[in-house]
């Protein structure tokens, strides 16, 4: 059996079981000892992990071993992170995952069952953040991202976050390939011509 010849809906599932496995395996980690970043970034994550779970399955999710190996490799570079030393502005650092946090929870909610990792139609959105950004969500990792190496500085953070950024661009392309396929995504790109960041990319 080779990789593309497994169902879809079983690829879903996997899927699901990989990221619960990755969130498990962080938790051992860097497990808080009290209430400071690592709270929120456990709690950043932990809603990635829900909103995976409870989303509606798809049969067009992509069955390319490249897109799944994208997909795994920047979920799993961000639950690589370790605890750093004293934070460089515990408050600042607090704020910006706030903001990231929310970012990508106000596009999670726009995007209501329609979550998922690897590139896949689960329908096109377009309320919401989805009207400024394509790819909202993204952002929002890349900002709580941000504000935990201000919490927990370390070389470590910063290679595997970085790592992740990486991913997340390729996955942009990768997403942007099977979504492009549909008329309602080419009239959001239209719309909407900014992936990640305003008035940059």
């Amino acid at each position: 059996m080779t990789f593309e010849s497994i169902p879809p809906r079983v690829l879903d599932r996997i899927e699901q079981v990989a990221a619960v496995v990755f969130y498990l395996v962080m938790l051992d980690r860097i497990w808080p000892t009290g209430l400071d970043g690592t709270v929120l970034i456990l709690i950043s994550e932990g809603l990635v992990l829900l909103f995976l779970l409870i989303r509606k399955p798809t049969d067009q999710v992509s069955v390319r071993p490249m897109d799944w190996l994208v997909a795994v490799a920047g979920t799993l570079f961000p639950m690589m992170i370790v605890s750093g030393r004293e934070p460089i502005n515990a408050s600042l650092a607090v704020s910006v995952m706030l903001v990231g946090m929310l970012f990508h929870v106000s596009a999670k909610l726009s995007l209501n069952r329609s979550f998922g990792i690897v590139a896949a139609n689960r329908g096109v959105k377009t309320q919401g953040a989805y009207r400024y950004v394509r790819h909202p969500m993204y952002l929002g990792y890349i900002i709580t991202h941000i504000g935990f190496l201000l919490m927990s500085p370390a070389l470590t953070n910063l290679i595997v976050y970085a790592a992740g950024w990486a991913m997340l661009v390729w996955r942009i392309h990768m997403e942007e390939a099977v979504l492009s396929q549909s008329e309602s995504y080419r009239e959001l790109m239209a719309e909407t011509p900014w992936r990640l960041f305003p008035g940059i990319w």
